[in-house]
């Protein structure tokens, strides 16, 4: 599963907003994301924060990649990517407890239901709370009350990638934010508009997506 965040919008907007001065100090914390994929547990025991010795949490953060995109040379990242590498159903289970308590920096996707055959989609998870407390928790009371404005423009453009290992066989159910890219994959663009918008309606809207693969 990868989950891309476009912050193009959002980046210009920032750097237009801080002062020519502060500008070094206020993104030299974005710089740190590497441009190739890296898991967390390397990024983590490279910056000296991993914290837990629990061996299921381990394995978990070993399978969760990170990177950034970067443009034209400019150290401040146009976006981030996030990926969810060949998950088996336990660890599906396990990384399901594990956002309880320690939020990751993915879609509600990763509570849907997978068996190692099929996947069962509940659309009501189509949202990005998780992204969106991932980034509130990053900063202070004050920085987040003004980032709340700017929700919107940094999640403008995001879409999660749901890869399988064999074929997808049927697809039951209907949603517009959903759509096969190809044999192995689906993919979900999300309408931040429409999700705060509760006159929006959409051609179509199934609570439950069903995907049998091969």
């Amino acid at each position: 599963m990868v989950t891309d965040v476009d912050t193009r919008e959002f980046m210009a907007e920032m750097q237009a907003m801080t002062p020519d001065s502060l500008k070094q100090d206020k993104f030299k914390e974005l710089e740190r994301f590497p441009t190739v994929w890296t898991s967390m547990y390397d990024l983590l025991k490279k910056e000296g924060k991993l914290k837990t010795e629990n061996q299921d949490t381990i394995r978990i953060i070993k399978k969760i990649f990170i990177k950034s995109t970067k443009e034209d040379h400019k150290p401040t990242p146009a976006g981030f990517s996030f990926k969810l590498d060949r998950i088996t159903p336990k660890d599906y289970e396990v990384i399901k407890n594990f956002n309880k308590d320690e939020k990751l920096p993915f879609d509600q996707n990763i509570l849907n239901t997978w068996d190692g055959k099929t996947l069962t989609i509940n659309t009501d998870f189509f949202n990005v709370k998780n992204i969106e407390e991932v980034l509130r928790s990053q900063g202070s009371k004050e920085e987040t009350e003004k980032m709340e404005g700017m929700m919107m423009m940094f999640l403008k453009n995001i879409g999660t990638t749901l890869k399988f290992e064999t074929k997808i066989k049927s697809i039951t159910g209907k949603h517009d934010w959903l759509k096969q890219v190809d044999d192995y994959s689906v993919r979900v663009e999300y309408d931040l508009k429409a999700m705060d918008d509760k006159d929006s309606k959409l051609k179509n809207a199934d609570k439950k997506i069903v995907i049998i693969t091969e």
